[in-house]
Order: structure tokens, then sequence, then C-alpha cells
């Protein structure tokens, strides 16, 4: 975690002023404290709160609005129909694994002939496999669908036409200016796309593009021997894809997810219940998805085979499932070492190299793991809040991971790059490249030129927002229990953050390594608080402070109290 300081922005979130002069207490039976951050969430009007809560799949809006999603269907309906095969080929991350599941399961439920791969990141890189392709025409499929990959694979998608493969891409990266030339493109973020929602998941789309089939085979006539499958039961893959992809938790986004977690906390599926056993994940939330569920599934695709958490998803039994969900939480733990030691040496080879001079941050090591770098980036860009760039290199060739900041759209930026790469793809925030040893150096410099050229020293500062200031008096366990109504929290809807000032911290206690423990008191209130990560302040916490917290209620043995999660913490600017 990094430890927060007087550099780091506080910035109150505006109030909608749509919403001036709403009596939102009154008009939907929210609690105060809820009312303050749904007036802070980009709501601008009543009904779009009430849909905000309500988070209806109903409101679902029709999946045939994306573009080639007709094109799509039919296809898929015709190999159904003639008993064709078809080849899924996913990507390695969770948002791959779990559409690949999602994908695979359904449509050998509704009868297909369906076969599935998933590249070894080390082995094949990322994206469409040219060798899977050529292996599923030879073992007889006659369709190929991608999931979460596809959108640039120009070379992949001509070859899939020279061996009569039909191939289908359903991905939600942004889209080059040229498509590459498949049978259907279903991705909401290409510009010819009418459906309202561009940012979903790669599991996502994938739901609706089987909500689609599902609807065109009821209307052709299909189901007049067996039972539509019930796709609700796969939300739970939604939610896990989605959580971990950090997609904004808005709109349909929020529906599939917020339905979707209802579904995984008492979840059916064995394999989600043997890992949630290995996790020990009592209770499910975004929190614990994204940070104890998807880390395991996502650390076979970063060190070994990604393939292990499709065949955890798909399993029958809890017995069957738990060697898979083991095998991932051992190479989890492989996964956190190897981490860790890359993020000690990125750091300092930064410090030393630059004295942190620069607007950003482009490393490169012949010793770093590709499978972890991502990772390592995004802790970076946590840190020192500059666009980041770590490099595996590998017999002269790098592969690449890149996270930015709000400021620095990573996709552009690494377009003005291109000349020094040999190819890339990613979104706004996150992206992946490649790039040959030789060119680093200058990719660096252009890479730095762009982020001075985009972002002032102002946009280096790292910025918390918050939900406005309030007093410890007024938090009760009412009100936080009326807050979750606002969950599930993620990019787009941030766990409520408040601001109390002028707070003294009394009876401050170590807890593990590099946590505080303390009771915060205001006024003639205490409550108890902790403080990850911040173990190392213990000795700059006199006099009054003002902190950022989270307010939740913590069941301990069945006793349920108060507790502040204690995000940001600094002197007190005045009493």
């Amino acid at each position: 975690m990094v430890t927060p300081h007087l550099d780091t922005l506080w910035i109150e979130r505006p109030r909608s002023e749509a919403l001036q002069g709403v009596d939102l207490q009154r008009c939907l039976g929210v609690s105060h404290l809820a009312e303050e951050v749904l007036r802070r969430r980009d709501l601008p009007s009543l009904e779009e709160v009430r849909e905000f809560l309500e988070a209806r799949l109903s409101a679902m809006p029709d999946p045939f609005q994306m573009a080639d999603m007709q094109r799509a269907v039919e296809r898929l309906a015709q190999a159904l129909r003639q008993g064709e095969g078809i080849a899924v080929h996913g990507d390695y991350d969770v948002d791959g694994v779990t559409g690949t599941a999602l994908m695979v399961e359904t449509l050998r439920a509704i009868g297909g002939r369906v076969s599935y791969h998933i590249p070894m990141r080390l082995k094949d890189g990322y994206g469409l496999c040219l060798e899977a392709l050529e292996s599923c025409a030879a073992a007889g499929a006659r369709v190929a669908v991608s999931v979460d990959c596809g959108i640039s694979a120009h070379r992949q998608a001509q070859r899939a036409a020279e061996l009569g493969l039909d191939l289908i891409i359903t991905d939600h990266h942004q889209p080059p200016e040229i498509l590459p030339q498949a049978l259907a493109i279903v991705n909401p973020a290409r510009r010819d796309c009418s459906f309202p929602y561009k940012h979903l998941a790669g599991v996502g789309v994938v739901f609706l593009l089987l909500v689609a089939l599902r609807r065109y085979l009821r209307e052709s006539g299909y189901w007049t021997k067996s039972a539509e499958p019930d796709l609700r039961y796969g939300l739970d893959l939604v939610a896990l894809g989605s959580i971990a992809d950090i997609v904004p938790l808005k709109g349909l986004n929020r529906a599939l997810t917020k339905a979707g977690l209802e579904l995984l906390s008492h979840s059916g599926r064995p394999g989600l219940q043997a890992l949630k056993q290995v996790a020990a994940v009592d209770k499910v939330t975004c929190g614990t998805v994204g940070f104890r569920l998807a880390p395991r599934i996502n650390a076979a695709g970063r060190l070994e085979d990604a393939s292990v958490g499709v065949e955890l998803l798909l399993k029958r039994s809890v017995e069957d499932a738990m060697p898979a969900a083991e095998l991932l939480d051992r190479v989890n733990r492989q996964r956190q070492v190897l981490e860790q030691q890359t993020l000690e040496e990125a750091d300092e080879r930064w410090q030393r190299e630059t004295s942190g001079a620069t607007h950003s941050i482009v490393l490169a090591d012949a010793r770093w793991h590709p499978g972890v770098i991502g990772i390592v980036a995004s802790r970076l860009v946590e840190k020192y809040h500059r666009p980041t760039v770590l490099i595996a290199l590998n017999e002269g060739a790098g592969k690449g991971s890149a996270r930015s900041i709000k400021g620095l759209h990573l996709y552009q930026a690494l377009q003005d790059c291109h000349a020094c790469l040999q190819g890339f793809g990613g979104h706004e925030f996150a992206a992946g490249l490649s790039i040959g040893a030789e060119k680093i150096p200058e990719f660096a410099r252009r890479f730095e030129a762009v982020a001075r050229q985009r972002l002032s020293p102002d946009d280096l500062l790292p910025r918390q927002f918050h939900d406005g200031e309030i007093t410890l008096e007024e938090i009760d366990a009412a009100d936080l229990l009326a807050l979750e109504r606002l969950a599930p929290y993620g990019p787009g809807n941030p766990q409520p953050l408040f601001l109390a000032r002028g707070v003294h911290l009394q009876c401050i206690q170590v807890a593990g390594e590099s946590h505080l423990r303390f009771l915060a008191c205001q006024g003639g209130c205490g409550l108890s608080a902790i403080a990850f990560g911040m173990a190392d302040r213990r000795h700059q916490l006199d006099g009054p402070q003002d902190i950022l917290f989270i307010p939740s209620l913590n069941d301990w043995r069945g006793k349920v109290s108060i507790q502040l999660q204690v995000k940001h913490i600094r002197p007190a600017l005045h009493e």
C-alpha cells in the first residue's frame, strides 16, 4: 500500500446540480449517508438514481443492437443445427477464462460440439494463436469463436478463412482503424456499434451473445425437444470476470455484477465452491472476488497454463474441482513471491536511474517474468502516479505491460510510439505491447515525450476523491446497513469514503507487521479503526489528524460493531 502524504490532493466529489432540491430520502427511502453518496455519483436525474439502486437485468438493452450480432448468432445457430464443430479460443486472464467457460458450458448445454483453447502466455503470447486455429480446423471445426481477444487479429482472420473456418470475434478491447476480415466482430467498442454500453468486459459480451442466441433459437423453433438453458446461472462467471477486468460498475455492468455476486454468494458451481474454500472466502464482495478469487485464477495464466481455470469452472463436483483449486492456490503463492521481487527491483532501478524526475516509468529486464509485470506496473502507478511500462526480455524480444493515470490515454500514447513497437493493444488505462530490445531506449524517450506533452506537474500528484465531510457521531449501524444498497462497489461506483477533521488517534497498536489499529476520537465519540500498511507512521500521529475513511460493520463472532478503514491520514489543517 502507498503511504499517503501531504502531496496527495484530497478532493471532494461535486454534488449533482440536477438533483438539487430533490429529497432522495423521501423519494427513495435512502439514509442520510446514502443520499450524500448518491448525489456524488454522476447520476443526473431521480430516475437514474432509482435505476442505479434497482440495477434490474430486465432493463438490459436488446443485444441485437450490437454490430454483427445477428450474423454471429445465425452462424452459431447453423452450426448447432448441423452438428458442426465449434472451437472457442479464449484469453489467459480471468475475463478470458470466465468468458470461455461460459461460452463452452452454454453451447454444450444447447447440444453443440465444442472444444476450447487457452493460449500459453510464454509460448503463444497474447491473442488468437495461429497454431490453435490450424489444429481446430484439422480436428474438424467449422466455426471459431474468440473470447476477450481477436480485435486486431488480421493475420489470424486471414488464415482462418484459408482453413475454411468461419471466425466470430467477441472482444471488448479498443478496435484498430481497420477491422480484421472475420465473419462477425461483436465488440461494443466498435465505432459503428449502436449498443449503449461501451465498456463491457469480455465475459459480458459473451453473455449478451448467448442471450441473443437463445432468443434466436427460441424464435426459430429450436427448443421443441429440450428446455432452454437458464442463462442466469452463468452470471457468477460474468461477475467474476467483470470485477477482475476492472470495468466500470455502472449501468448494465452494475446489474450483471450485482446479480452475479448474489449467485456467487451461494454458488452451486462446484469449481467456485472449491476455490472459495482454498481462498478462505466466507463473505462474497467485490473486494473478496477481486483480491482473493480472481488472483488465483489469474495466477495460472501468468505462470503456467490458464486452461486449469477453465477446467475448474466446468467441473461437476467439488471433489473433482478441489485439485485444480489447490493447484491455483499454490501457483498464486509463487506469483506473489515473483511479484514482490520484481516490484522491489523495478522501484529501486527507477529511483536510482532517474531520481524520480521523469513523467513516466519505462523499465526492461531479462530477469522479469512476463506474467507479473502487469501487476507490478499497477503497483508502481499506485505509488508514483505516473504512466508505467514494464518489459520482460527474452533473447532480444520484449513483452510489455502498461498502466496509466487519468490524463494519458494509453492506447493513443502507444499509437504515437508505434514506430518503435512490433504490436500493441489495450484500453485507456491498461495495454500490452511487443518490442525488440534494441528499440526500448527510443521507445522510452518517445513515451516520456508524450507524457510530458499531455501531463502537467499537477497531473502527477495523486488525487483522492471523497464523499464529503461528516462527524464520527453521524455514523450509526442503521446508516451503514442502508449504505449496502449502493453496492457492489468498484470503478464507476467507488466505496463511500468520508472526511473527518480534527480526529485524535488513541491506543495506537501495530497489527501484524505493517498495519495500525487505534481508536478514532472526535468530540465525545470514539470508534475502532484500522489503517493498512501505515505501521511506519506510528510515531507521526500525535495531535489532531484529518482522516479519510470507509465506515463499515465488523461482525466478529456474532458481535457487530462499527469499524473505520482509514485510507489516508494527515495532520489536521484546523480543529
